[in-house]
């Protein structure tokens, strides 16, 4: 028994609310469920919101504690790549992580960075449960790629979903809808465009419902396919959700 959460984005309160209306009890600061169902998350549990250190301590012990399963989304990679070393922009987001980072002593940033990494690089790209029956991943995957060795392409689109390079007219990447192609067997679960409400497509689920701009939280749960969601206490900013025909 499993609930999928979407993109948490650092929005803990919300991420609290959502576990508690899930039926699960916080204990040392962890939620647990009593009936010992699974948090999975579709990835991008940083960036943006208030509380990303606190997101990523609490799901690195999770994971850590068999309790959670976790794949990671394109904030998530490029979190990665800062704290690795690499030349990235600190922007569209990644801003307010490295802040709270820099409000951390030496040891304490030592520490948190240590674990992320850490997550990180155990963690799935695309993440298969209920013997195959629901793929996780973070933006997206294509049928034909499912149970396939992942590459830099499928990477790229499990990480950025289908993109073509241009920007909307919002001035945010253009994104085409995949999920309107996919005619697969598993259920894919995935987040990373933000629309309304959870949307479900073909057999696909969006569970990103735009917590960090103001939307909600959204949850699925597994085996029942029920989605539960809260709302965000985050300013709400309209032009950052998707519309995709039914």
């Amino acid at each position: 028994m499993y609930d999928v959460i979407g993109d948490v984005h650092g929005c803990r309160h919300e991420f609290v609310q959502l576990t508690e209306k899930l039926g699960y009890r916080w204990h040392h600061d962890l939620p647990i469920h009593p009936k010992h169902r699974k948090l999975v998350f579709v990835g991008d549990i940083t960036d943006r919101g208030p509380s990303s250190v606190d997101m990523i301590r609490i799901v690195t012990d999770l994971v850590e504690r068999d309790l959670a399963l976790y794949v990671p989304g394109n904030h998530c990679n490029k979190l990665y790549r800062f704290l690795i070393g690499h030349h990235v922009q600190v922007s569209h987001g990644l801003e307010t992580t490295v802040q709270e980072l820099d409000q951390l002593n030496s040891n304490q940033r030592v520490r948190i960075s240590e674990r992320f990494v850490s997550l990180y690089k155990k963690a799935p790209l695309v993440l298969y449960l209920d013997q195959h029956q629901v793929a996780v991943c973070h933006a997206g995957i294509q049928e034909e790629d499912l149970d396939k060795p992942i590459t830099r392409r499928i990477k790229t689109f499990a990480l950025y979903g289908d993109i073509t390079g241009k920007k909307d007219a919002n001035g945010l990447p253009e994104r085409r809808d995949w999920a309107q192609f996919y005619h697969g067997n598993p259920l894919i679960v995935y987040g990373h465009t933000p629309v309304t409400k959870p949307r479900w497509k073909n057999h696909t689920l969006n569970l990103d419902t735009g917590c960090v701009f103001g939307g909600m939280l959204s949850a699925l749960r597994y085996p029942e396919m029920e989605t539960v969601s809260v709302a965000s206490s985050m300013p709400k900013f309209a032009e950052r959700f998707r519309s995709f025909p039914d």
